[in-house]
């Protein structure tokens, strides 16, 4: 049985915890790891702050990003859930 190239989560997701992680990232850092072309990362943020989920500044030569946390998630079945919710389970482990 073949498992293919799949993932639990969309590129917009993707795309979103990177940002999280890093509210200064360059979009072409994004691009790089999540695997996709600078200029698809670029219509997803643009998606993504036409949603409500993100917000931009412009500090110099540089965006700053700003998530929105308590937007809820876009599908029926996880609507319940919010953004916050979602990275929190996403970010690393910090050891005690």
């Amino acid at each position: 049985m073949a498992s293919g190239n799949w993932t639990f989560f969309t590129n917009h997701a993707h795309v979103l915890f990177c940002i999280s992680l890093d509210p200064d990232v360059r979009l072409r850092d994004v691009a790089q790891r999540v695997g996709i072309t600078e200029r698809a990362t670029q219509r997803i943020v643009a998606e993504l702050e036409e949603s409500g989920y993100l917000r931009h500044e412009k500090v110099g030569r540089r965006n700053h990003y700003e998530l929105i946390a308590d937007v809820p998630l876009r599908h029926p079945i996880e609507a319940h859930v919010e953004v916050a919710d979602l990275l929190s389970v996403l970010r690393p482990r910090v050891a005690p």
